[in-house]
């Protein structure tokens, strides 16, 4: 499985830049996941009143709410980026927003001053909306994900090696 994250401030293009990725990587007969992180405060999906909400302040650890289309495990607690890949199988599982993964990376940006706050060493390529004004910073090609996306994604099969439980990918 190979793991990568686009990361960068708040509206500068990530899902944009992931939804492409997602897409293009499926295209080309991939199997992905994704796992978003959410930096709201008050963020949960579980809303007061309703029924798995009930089991869970009724003492429930693990509550799984199970529909016709879909699956989704509460967990009442935040799962560790490593813990959490461990549910995944697929070829590629793209981290959007995942501030607190060390491995291969992509930054999307407005500004190449919100680059230079980014930038380490498993950094490969820059996207967003920084793409408008850059065609590459300090090395690193810079893409428009919406057009240049197949170049975008050949660069992640070269670039992003196979998640192998390495633990210094993590904070």
């Amino acid at each position: 499985m190979k793991v990568f994250s686009v990361f960068g401030i708040s509206n500068s293009g990530k899902t944009t830049t992931v939804e492409a990725i997602i897409e293009e990587l499926c295209r080309r007969g991939y199997s992905v996941g994704s796992i978003k992180d959410i930096h709201f405060q008050d963020f949960a999906i579980d809303e007061a009143g309703t029924d798995t909400w009930r089991h869970r302040h009724a003492g429930s650890q693990l509550v799984t709410a199970r529909g016709l289309y879909e699956t989704d495990v509460l967990f009442p607690f935040r799962l560790s980026l490593e813990k959490l890949l461990r549910l995944y199988d697929q070829d590629y599982v793209v981290l959007e927003g995942a501030n607190n993964f060390l491995g291969p990376a992509i930054i999307s940006a407005h500004t190449e001053e919100e680059i230079d706050l980014r930038l380490r060493d498993t950094v490969f390529a820059v996207a967003g909306r920084i793409s408008v004004k850059l065609a590459e910073y300090k090395g690193l090609p810079v893409y428009d994900a919406r057009k240049h996306v197949s170049d975008l994604v050949n660069l992640i099969e070269e670039k992003v090696p196979e998640w192998t439980g390495r633990k210094d990918w993590f904070k």
